[in-house]
């Protein structure tokens, strides 16, 4: 059986207290399941701003999409996600990446460093907080137990690999970073690219006991009866691709509601996304499709 589908929405666009408690409100009232932040210089910075949904919401479980590993210590990072987890009651959970941006390295006077680089300094910061939080002297203590839920987001080899050794949740970016590019520009991965990616990841993770929950990142969210009058206005940021080509990214949903419910269905059954995350811009546009797909 298909894992229950699961909803999240990455807040990015910071907001004075009441602003920021007040969407965070609007997204538990609209049914996601996960609130998220990411972790990028001019965003909200990532454990106040959880403590602080979790303040104005009961329900959803509370997340970092993802922590840039390179921006953080780990005993100072374990330090904050037990006492994050402990003053949301447990409804944290923890996502890591590498960073993919150098300029906000070289904003932050941090080495950026290769893509081997990168993961062997986020296989670091996992090992090390693994044994930091499970150890009975850490101090403080997080409130879940054995551990709080790890995330890991990546589509390379190493990163896959990484994930299917320790992570919860397996998050699946549906892009890959432009190679040169100093502000993180990002391309997306086709239909059959990810089929690949999937493929990979199953293989390095079939010794598991337990199977990891599938993310994917939607980048493009648009309800409308014309399909291909929507997207038009993205073509110039993949000019490679055709209407149809856009409209075939995993990443993209497009159509009627009841054409996005199927495409995620669809989308379940062919890769294993049960859980699914949308940017804070299209926070209200997706909530029919989670009323819809609730509990599917």
């Amino acid at each position: 059986m298909p894992r229950p589908f699961r909803f999240g929405v990455n807040l990015t666009v910071p907001a004075p207290a009441r602003e920021w408690r007040a969407k965070c409100r609007r997204a538990e009232e609209l049914g996601y399941d996960v609130i998220l932040v990411p972790d990028h210089l001019g965003m909200v910075a990532p454990f106040p701003a959880l403590v602080a949904a979790a303040e104005a919401t009961e329900r959803p479980r509370l997340g970092t999409f993802v922590l840039n590993a390179g921006f953080w210590n780990p005993a100072l990072l374990a330090r904050e996600v037990a006492t994050t987890d402990a003053l949301t009651g447990g409804r944290l959970e923890l996502g890591l990446g590498t960073g993919y941006v150098p300029a906000e390295h070289g904003t932050a006077g941090l080495p950026f460093g290769s893509p081997r680089e990168r993961v062997d300094r986020l296989r670091h910061t996992v090992e090390k907080l693994n044994r930091l939080l499970a150890s009975a002297e850490h101090r403080p203590r997080p409130a879940q137990r054995p551990r709080v839920p790890l995330l890991i987001g990546g589509n390379g080899d190493r990163m896959l690999r990484l994930a299917a050794e320790h992570a919860d949740i397996a998050a699946f970016t549906g892009a890959r970073s432009v190679p040169g590019s100093a502000s993180g520009q990002l391309t997306p991965v086709t239909a059959e690219e990810l089929d690949e990616r999937m493929a990979r990841y199953r293989r390095l993770a079939a010794g598991r006991a337990e199977p990891a929950e599938l993310n994917l990142l939607l980048q493009i969210v648009v309800v409308t009866e014309d399909r291909e009058a929507a997207v038009r206005p993205f073509l110039e940021l993949v000019p490679h691709l055709t209407p149809e080509q856009v409209l075939d990214l995993p990443v993209v949903l497009v159509g009627t509601r009841e054409q996005i419910t199927a495409q995620l269905l669809e989308r379940r059954e062919r890769y294993g996304f049960s859980y699914l995350t949308v940017l804070e811009p299209c926070m209200e546009v997706f909530a029919p499709v989670v009323e819809a797909l609730r509990g599917a």
